[in-house]
């Protein structure tokens, strides 16, 4: 644990040090949280016509926006849909520092003293991806509790907010979340491993955000029903996923061959 709390210290020590990956740990939560954020307000304060309601379509099919007044529907589901952004943010924050990780010691010329270490291959990796992991989850997080703040004075109704603190939400947040930042890390790390660009590893490993790009529009067109048992089945799914990426992960991780190639 000595050890691998070393490398998670160097990881953070690293990270503050590079502009664009603090930048991305900041901004983009912070944009992120702002845009569900303004469609809430938006949402508050127009009227909403009998047109608009049948614009959302299937989305209203979900039992959350039963017995609804069209106001609180329209803030309801509108909100709802922009907060499956959440599920991208852990996505978008550990991938582009795991990306850097590994190609950005191999410019610094920092990657072949810390190979030629006692540490193990997996010791390294776990190290590498706490330090990536856990600035996703705790952001993901934080931008949560900030757009619950707001949501809590800008919804028309308690019914709404409710909405927001729904189990499906929690499971979401507090299950699928850091499912989803293990496997970020895990792409991250494989493919800053077989590669010697720091932005090609990152476009590839940004990769990872499209099927949560097929959730988000597939909510927004009402052809996807977000519930607990979407979570649910989205968490299954990633723990799977979990597993096999951190076994490649290992695997694919030669430190001779990286040495070697990278030459």
């Amino acid at each position: 644990m000595k050890k691998i709390r070393t490398i998670i210290g160097k990881e953070w020590a690293d990270m503050r040090r590079n502009k664009l990956v603090f930048y991305v740990v900041v901004l983009v939560p912070l944009l992120m949280t702002a845009i569900p954020v303004v469609m809430l307000a938006i949402m508050g304060h127009v009227g909403v016509s009998q047109n608009d309601m049948n614009e959302l379509g299937r989305m209203l099919d979900n039992p959350l926006f039963v017995d609804m007044s069209p106001i609180e529907a329209m803030q309801s589901v509108m909100a709802s849909n922009m907060l499956v952004l959440f599920l991208i943010m852990p996505l978008m924050v550990p991938v582009t520092i795991a990306s850097y990780s590994i190609v950005g010691e191999k410019i610094s010329r920092s990657l072949e003293p810390l190979l030629a270490t006692p540490i193990t291959t997996t010791q390294l990796l776990l190290g590498k991806a706490f330090a990536a992991a856990a600035p996703g989850v705790v952001m993901t997080w934080l931008s949560y509790a900030v757009f619950l703040v707001f949501a809590y004075f800008f919804s028309v109704s308690t019914r709404v907010f409710g909405i927001f603190i729904d189990p499906m939400w929690l499971i979401a947040m507090f299950v699928l979340v850091p499912l989803l930042t293990v496997m970020a890390v895990a792409v991250g790390i494989i493919v800053s491993s077989r590669t010697s660009d720091p932005r090609a590893a990152e476009q590839l490993g940004s990769l990872i955000i499209l099927p949560l790009m097929v959730l988000y529009i597939g909510a927004m067109a009402g052809f996807i029903m977000l519930n607990s048992t979407t979570f649910w089945l989205s968490s299954l799914i990633t723990l799977l996923l979990d597993l096999g990426l951190g076994y490649f992960g290992v695997v694919l991780f030669q430190r001779e061959t990286i040495l070697t190639r990278w030459k």
